[in-house]
């Protein structure tokens, strides 16, 4: 067997062990592409059930012990403790460390973090996206970030070779990397991620509120759609909070936008005009076949989750296959 190259970092320090900091740990473990990783978390348990799940190859109860000689530091944590973390680390930084992130906000992250690291032309943020409804330690498995894209959204004045060497791990832990202005990441999410999870949010919670509907006659009688809206709505509370607090000028203008396309439905459907509901319903299919053909989902019926065989526990329990990936 051949050797593996030279790892690309010597010591990686991943602060917050949820989710997406669980699943880069197992990734860049799978790819070597770190000598150490130095796995943080401020909870104790979920520090000792990461240490259990043997995610990293030390263990730390603060960011600044875990970043201390780390070369590479990745805040897994939600955006509005990105401050908090950079506060944390900038005294023990190493000379030339880079300092990245993972969340789905990235013009918040640069402005909360950049100001006070000790290099800011060495901060590079990151946003992968993929993901699922899961949340922790035991939720991260190592093929998450396979053939899903992360985009990288340096500053102007970012160093180039640290660039470089965030967009090497990424690969190297089977993603696609895509470069460009935080601002525009913005934009693309909202549209894209942001606003889809407030509507899930919304829809769950209004049916919650029906008083002519009860509760169980809603997860009685739940049929695909709406399940697929509960299994986005039953995401991260903290996370997509932050999200919606620190992207919230984005959102609102594809808010916007959203509402002014489901009243000129409304108004379709009020009016009897089914050619317009029909020209509608046509151009959003194309778009579920383009995501088809770009190898982001599947075909399978139920939008590619399979049924759980007889007498194993219902889909969505435990790290879910690749394909029930979901940004």
């Amino acid at each position: 067997m051949a050797d593996r190259p030279a790892p690309l970092f010597r010591r990686v320090a991943i602060i917050g062990s949820g989710l997406i900091g669980s699943s880069l740990a197992l990734a860049i473990a799978r790819c070597g592409g770190a000598g150490e990783i130095a796995v943080a978390d401020r909870d104790a348990a979920v520090l000792a059930r990461a240490e259990a799940l043997g995610l990293g190859t030390s263990y730390h109860a603060t960011a600044a012990a875990a970043a201390s000689g780390a070369d590479l530091v990745v805040a897994c944590v939600p955006v509005g403790a990105c401050a908090a973390v950079a506060a944390e680390i900038a005294p023990v930084l190493s000379a030339g460390a880079i300092v990245s992130d993972v969340g789905s906000v990235k013009g918040s992250v640069i402005r909360q973090m950049q100001p006070l690291l000790p290099d800011p032309r060495r901060l590079v943020p990151a946003h992968p996206v993929a993901g699922t409804e899961h949340s922790g330690p035991d939720a991260g498995f190592a093929a998450l970030f396979d053939n899903r894209w992360c985009i990288l959204t340096p500053p102007d004045d970012a160093d180039p070779e640290a660039v470089d060497k965030v967009a090497a791990l990424w690969r190297a832990c089977g993603a696609n990397v895509e470069v460009m202005p935080a601002d525009h990441h913005d934009l693309v999410l909202a549209i894209t991620s942001h606003l889809p999870h407030l509507i899930a949010y919304n829809i769950v919670g209004t049916a919650a509120d029906l008083e002519t509907v009860t509760q169980s006659e809603v997860i009685k009688f739940s049929a695909g759609g709406f399940r697929d809206f509960t299994r986005i709505a039953a995401s991260d509370p903290t996370m997509w909070r932050d999200v919606f607090l620190h992207n919230k000028d984005a959102v609102l203008e594809v808010l916007g936008r959203f509402s002014e396309d489901l009243a000129a439905l409304q108004r379709a459907i009020r009016w009897g005009d089914g050619d317009q509901l029909f020209d509608v319903f046509t151009r959003t299919r194309a778009i579920r076949r383009g995501i088809i053909a770009a190898g982001q989902d599947t075909a399978s019926p139920d939008f590619g989750r399979r049924p759980a065989p007889e007498g194993t526990a219902p889909a969505g329990d435990g790290p879910p296959p690749a394909e029930r990936q979901a940004s």
